[in-house]
């Protein structure tokens, strides 16, 4: 069906030994390998982003039972650990690049944990994976103002292009967040499409600009993960994930109005 709901999977680092910043989002090189035989078992079918936003705007149908496995930030496990799993099954995904985090000559020094430089991800790319864009230093892009916002985005948007030759189409909002106003500029700026997280099933209701995702962790067992997959429990797995992110929101929206009103003094 056109319009069934498809999981994307969002992960952060792949790695053996991750440091304290990174270890409750990471994925041991071990399970994710398990998680994507999984996949191959139950029958799934990895697309990139592109594909699942051309799939959605066009009409064109996607493969029997899709899913999106994505990656965000640019961690150096996903091109030791994730790419050579990826190969092995034959299987797409999407890797969205904080530009200023990875090695090399646009390094802002802002990274959490041993990062991509852009050979690798080249070899990345040049392996069928879809480079998409996560902003340049992962800042919260809804508390910036409109100019830092545009040089987020297009700064991002210009490395990508520039390091790989080809414009990336699709986005995905560093921490998850977004709103009204970050949804247009991402679109101005270029990308076709951007994902959330949301933690759950994205729908071609949500938009091209606001798909969601569910967070993979250190922590997700492979039973828990055949349930993300199976859109089964998501609400409940994630019960405390989105009360704190609704009292977050409420503390984020109150220091945007403080600093509304001090931008007008």
């Amino acid at each position: 069906m056109a319009d069934a709901p498809v999981p994307i999977l969002m992960y952060h680092s792949v790695a053996t030994a991750p440091n304290d910043a990174t270890r409750a989002l990471s994925v041991a090189p071990e399970a994710f390998s398990e998680q994507m035989a999984l996949l191959g078992d139950r029958g799934f079918t990895p697309v990139s982003t592109a594909e699942l936003g051309t799939s959605w705007r066009t009409g064109r149908p996607l493969p029997a039972r899709p899913v999106l496995v994505t990656f965000d930030d640019g961690y150096e496990g996903v091109h030791r650990h994730s790419l050579p799993v990826l190969a092995k099954h034959g299987f797409a995904a999407t890797l969205f690049v904080s530009t200023g985090w990875l090695r090399g000559a646009y390094d802002t020094g802002g990274a959490l944990d041993t990062m991509l430089d852009w050979k690798q991800v080249r070899d990345i790319a040049d392996a069928g994976i879809e480079i998409g864009g996560h902003s340049h230093t992962h800042p919260q892009l809804d508390t910036l103002d409109d100019h830092e916002l545009r040089f987020e985005l297009a700064r991002c948007f210009e490395i990508v292009a520039g390091e790989l030759g080809a414009v990336p189409v699709s986005f995905a909002y560093p921490y998850g967040y977004s709103s009204r106003r970050v949804r247009r500029v991402v679109r101005e700026t270029g990308f076709a499409q951007a994902l959330a997280v949301g933690n759950g099933l994205a729908r071609r209701t949500q938009g091209p600009y606001a798909l969601r995702r569910v967070t993979v962790r250190r922590s997700t067992g492979i039973e828990e993960f055949e349930r993300l997959v199976e859109g089964r429990a998501i609400a409940r797995n994630f019960a405390r994930d989105r009360a704190l992110t609704k009292g977050y929101a409420m503390v984020r929206r109150a220091r945007q109005v403080r600093k509304a009103v001090r931008s007008r003094v």
